[in-house]
């Protein structure tokens, strides 16, 4: 029996949903992220997706948490392998451009920017603080790991954005941003390691 013949769950209903939003995102951008769609790629109802998002700005806001608890599980892991010597600074540096860049999340966040849908953002950085807090040495109160991870975002950001034509028209290589987020990320850490000795 096929998937779209047979009875879901409601979790199992939403998840496909989400994970078929999430591709449409990255296969063809924001825009093509609507109810219509993605009832059409699982085979379900216009009306069963309104049953579960309510209006396509909640699927939007709905596939912004998805994508914000999937990235920041990914980055925590990345986090905390590199600070068992398994992992890397730079590993921490291309998962995050990669959520933004080839991921979607940051046509999704400017979509929402310019639909008005501001508040679809909520999950990402609600997922992105929670992240910080549960991997900063000092939880809330680390403010050295809060600065490094806003630099770290608005970086990724940026440069899914607008990265390859501005590191182009001034002759760096594509990946600029990154190295130079990797050795911020690195000064940090050896701030950190520095202050743990003294």
């Amino acid at each position: 029996m096929s998937i779209a013949k047979r009875r879901l769950s409601p979790e199992e209903s939403r998840g496909m949903a989400l994970a078929a939003a999430r591709d449409l995102l990255i296969e063809t951008g924001p825009q093509s992220v609507t109810l219509k769609a993605v009832a059409g790629r699982i085979g379900r109802t216009h009306a069963n997706l309104l049953h579960h998002f309510g209006s396509a700005s909640g699927l939007q806001k709905a596939l912004a948490a998805y994508l914000s608890d999937e990235v920041c599980g990914m980055i925590a892991q990345a986090i905390l392998k590199s600070r068992s010597g398994e992992g890397s600074v730079r590993d921490i540096v291309d998962l995050t451009f990669d959520a933004f860049d080839k991921q979607g999340a940051a046509a999704l966040w400017s979509w929402m920017m310019l639909t008005g849908n501001e508040d679809a953002l909520d999950p990402i950085v609600e997922a992105i603080h929670t992240l910080v807090d549960d991997v900063g040495e000092g939880g809330h109160k680390d403010r050295e790991m809060h600065e490094d991870t806003l630099a770290l975002v608005l970086m990724a950001l940026g440069d899914a954005l607008i990265g390859e034509r501005l590191s182009g028209s001034l002759g760096l290589a594509r990946n600029s941003a990154r190295d130079m987020a990797e050795r911020q990320l690195e000064d940090g850490l050896e701030r950190l390691q520095s202050a743990e000795k003294a």
